[in-house]
Parts: C-alpha cells; sequence; structure tokens
C-alpha cells in the first residue's frame, strides 16, 4: 500500500517522495511563522499618555498573537535644527555643566509675584535657594505690587540676593497675562542689563524639587510643555485666528513651550519680552484676545527664533493624567497641580 492513500500506485516513489519534501516544508514554516511572530510581536506606545484613553496606541503588529512588549519612551539628545534637548542626567548635560561651571557667571532668576501669588514666594525661593545653580552667583528678582509680603526678608545663602523690584498693581491673571512681556522688559532694561549675564523668568507658583544645574543654560532656552511632549503637531494650541499677531499656520511649529520657565542670554531674553510685548499691543490695539494669552505670543516668538537650548519636561512638570513621563522632576508647577485637586487636597497642601 502507498505511504499516502490519496497517492496512486503508479506515481511510485517519486510522487511520494515530492509530497513528503512539500509537507515537511509547510511544518517548518509554521514553526518558524510561530516562533519569529512571539518575539517580533511589539506594541509600541507613545511617550505621552492621552494617546492611551483615546484608543490611539500607536501598535504595530506582526501576528494577531496576544503577547506584546513596551517600548521605552524616546528622549531624544536633540531637536530636529540641532539644538540641545536638555534631560538632566544624561551624558550630554555632564558636558554641558563641565563647560559652564568654571566660567564664574551671574545669572537672574525672576518671579511676578502680585495679588494671591504672594502666598508661594517663600516656597519658592527655599527650593531655589537648594536646587537652582548651586555654586553659581544668583540674584532674585522680584517684581512685585506689594513689598511688604516679603517681610521679614527671607534668608539667603552666600553669593545669593534678592532685588524686589515695585510694580503697580495688577488684580487679575488675565491683566497681567498682558502686561508680564512689558515689565520683564523693562526689568531687563534697567536694572538686570548691567548685573547679570543670563536671566530666566519662572512662575512663582512653582517649586524646585531636584537639581537644576548649568546644564540649562544657552543663548535663548525654553521648556517644553509636559502635557504636549510627544503630541502630534495638530494637537498643539497654537493661535489659530488669522487676525491675531500670534497666528500659527499649519505647516509651521515644531515644539509647543510652556511659559512657566524659560531663559537665556540678557541681550535675546530682552529681544524676546520686546517683540512679544508688540505683539500683545498689536492684537489690543485690534480689540484681538486669544486664549493662549502670554503664551501663545510666546510660542510664535520661538518659532521665528528657534530656541538654541530646549528643556525637557524635567524642568516644568505637573502631576496629571496628561504629563509625559520624565526620569527626574525637577521644577513643579504647585499652580497647576493644584487645580487637579479636590477641596480637601488643596487644603493638606496649602494651595
Amino acid at each position: 500500500m502507498a505511504p499516502f492513500p490519496f497517492c496512486k500506485a503508479s506515481s511510485g516513489p517519486v510522487r511520494v517522495s515530492r509530497l513528503k519534501l512539500l509537507l515537511c516544508c509547510f511544518l517548518l514554516c509554521l514553526i518558524i511563522y510561530y516562533l519569529h511572530g512571539r518575539k517580533a510581536a511589539l506594541s509600541v506606545r507613545s511617550a505621552h499618555p492621552i494617546f492611551h484613553p483615546m484608543g490611539m496606541d500607536r501598535v504595530r503588529k506582526v501576528t494577531d498573537m496576544a503577547v506584546v512588549k513596551e517600548a521605552e519612551p524616546l528622549t531624544p539628545a536633540e531637536t530636529p535644527w540641532g539644538a540641545p534637548l536638555v534631560w538632566g542626567d544624561n551624558h550630554n548635560s555632564a558636558r554641558r555643566r563641565a563647560k559652564f561651571v568654571q566660567r564664574g557667571l551671574r545669572v537672574g532668576l525672576l518671579a511676578l509675584v502680585v495679588g494671591t501669588y504672594a502666598q508661594f514666594i517663600r516656597r519658592f525661593l527655599s527650593s531655589a535657594e537648594t536646587h537652582f545653580l548651586p555654586g553659581q552667583v544668583v540674584t532674585y528678582y522680584i517684581l512685585t505690587d506689594n513689598p511688604r509680603t516679603l517681610d521679614p526678608p527671607v534668608e539667603l545663602g552666600p553669593e545669593r540676593e534678592m532685588k524686589v523690584v515695585p510694580i503697580a498693581e495688577l488684580p487679575g491673571w488675565e491683566r497681567l497675562a498682558h502686561r508680564r512681556m512689558t515689565l520683564l522688559a523693562d526689568a531687563i532694561r534697567d536694572p538686570i542689563d548691567s548685573e547679570v549675564d543670563y536671566i530666566f523668568c519662572a512662575d512663582v507658583d512653582q517649586e524646585f524639587v531636584a537639581p537644576v544645574r548649568e546644564e540649562i543654560l544657552g543663548d535663548l532656552v525654553a521648556t517644553l510643555h509636559p502635557e504636549l511632549f510627544g503630541m502630534p503637531r495638530n494637537a498643539f494650541p497654537y493661535e489659530v485666528d488669522e487676525g491675531s499677531s500670534a497666528y500659527v499656520e499649519e505647516d509651521e511649529g515644531d515644539y509647543y513651550y510652556t511659559s512657566e520657565f524659560y531663559g537665556g542670554l540678557v541681550s535675546e531674553m530682552y529681544k524676546l519680552a520686546r517683540a512679544c510685548s508688540l505683539l500683545i499691543l498689536q492684537d489690543q490695539a485690534n480689540s484681538i484676545t486669544i486664549s493662549g494669552l502670554e503664551e501663545s505670543y510666546l510660542n510664535r516668538y520661538l518659532i521665528d527664533h528657534r530656541p538654541t537650548c530646549v528643556l525637557s519636561p524635567e524642568y516644568s512638570w505637573w502631576d496629571s493624567d496628561l504629563a509625559a513621563h520624565v526620569p527626574v522632576q525637577r521644577l513643579v508647577s504647585l499652580g497647576r497641580q493644584c487645580e487637579s485637586y479636590d477641596n480637601k487636597q488643596r487644603e493638606k497642601h496649602k494651595c
């Protein structure tokens, strides 16, 4: 009897051998396909968690098997135009610190303290004393409508000083947001310009929680928005009103930057503050009010004048379902954080 009942005896040994060979090849292919499929099936997760609740995971499917492996979130080392994208603990940052640390630099840290924001100033300064550019000469510039909020004075370490710059009362956040760039430009012109090499502007309702060292220094420094890092370009809240001076066209923009922390050389920061204040005044003259306020004008400027140094969301972070994962949190927004708390949590965290 032939080895396979469907084979005719007249086919002889040649037909049987061919069938055996085909069967073996088929079984071998199944084994290879199965083993390769288990190893290759990957689910590549976006660095930004908003994709997941919306069902927008970027998945590369090799088979329909359930075995998956998540890739590590990407932490790029530079921008598309070659500027460093700073992550504080990597080798590139260590090299940047080594380049700046021996120069004897003078750095300013500026914060607006108006109205109820006075409650944050001592926490802000205390954390900066611990974590902001330790070992460097630092001057704190406090622009305030009520200098009494700094009585008694905050005790500062060696080579640290604080200068209070009185400003007119600015009730209401919206009015403050429209005026901040003008106030920054005025303060840089006098007295900051002659006193420091670099100036950084920070929202006062933040806390330094890990070291922020010389890796942040650069000619023009911007910080990535933590909730928009890793998001597609069409998700960025650029200004869409074509009549606004902050308008961004669909083919413009690489990243979306936060207004919570940015800085650079004094000369570059004056150009930024002056240009943004003029854009704001232009819109006010045309009775145009935009939703993004100051941050929209900042992003418009940084599209036209790309930063020479971009800080990762480590340098502006708050706990949010949308916030990107970062290796280390360095500067945390208490104000944005408090917005997510209920009343009991706000009381506990002294919001």
